[in-house]
C-alpha cells in the first residue's frame, strides 16, 4: 500500500519500492480491493523480496512491520532508516467485513504518515534533523 500511495502522491520527488522478508505469492485480495477502490492501478503488481533491492542506493528505508525492522539488511550508501510499526492487516482475525475495515484503516494510517513525510521541508533540514523527524512520524498515534 505504501508503495502505491507514495508513487502516486510523491511522484515528482520519489520512486517508492516495497519488499518483504517473506512476501506472499500475490497481493492480498483485500489490499488489492482497497487500493483499486481508491483508484490505484495494481495490474501487474506482485509482492517482492527485499533481496531484489540489496544493491540499490536508497535515500530512505522505512519499515512498517516489526519483522522487517528486525530482518532489514544493510543497504549501500547511507539511507535514512526509520520504523513506522504497524500491525500487518493480513494477520488480522475476524469476519470478512471486519478484515476489510482493518485493511481500509491500515491504508488510511499509511496515507496519513506519508502525508506527514511529504510535508517535511527536506531541503531545509540537515540529515540528522530529517532522520529524527521521519522517525517521529512512526510514533504518531493514528
Amino acid at each position: 500500500m505504501a508503495e502505491a500511495i507514495l508513487n502516486y502522491r510523491g511522484r515528482d520527488n520519489f520512486i517508492a519500492y516495497s519488499a518483504g522478508s517473506r512476501p506472499a505469492g500475490a497481493i492480498h485480495p483485500l489490499a488489492l480491493k482497497v487500493l483499486t477502490d481508491a483508484g490505484f492501478d495494481m495490474s501487474g503488481k506482485m509482492p517482492k523480496r527485499m533481496e531484489e533491492y540489496l544493491n540499490e542506493d536508497f535515500a530512505f528505508i522505512i519499515t512498517l512491520c516489526d519483522r522487517m525492522k528486525e530482518e532489514c539488511p544493510i543497504f549501500p550508501g547511507k539511507p535514512i532508516l526509520a520504523h513506522w510499526g504497524m500491525p500487518d492487516p493480513a494477520e488480522f482475525a475476524g469476519a470478512e467485513e471486519e478484515k476489510l475495515k482493518f485493511f481500509e484503516k491500515t491504508m488510511s494510517d499509511i496515507s496519513e504518515r506519508l502525508s506527514l513525510f511529504l510535508s517535511l521541508p527536506m531541503e531545509k533540514l540537515d540529515r540528522m534533523a530529517l532522520e529524527l523527524r521521519i522517525k517521529e512520524i512512526g510514533k504518531v498515534t493514528l
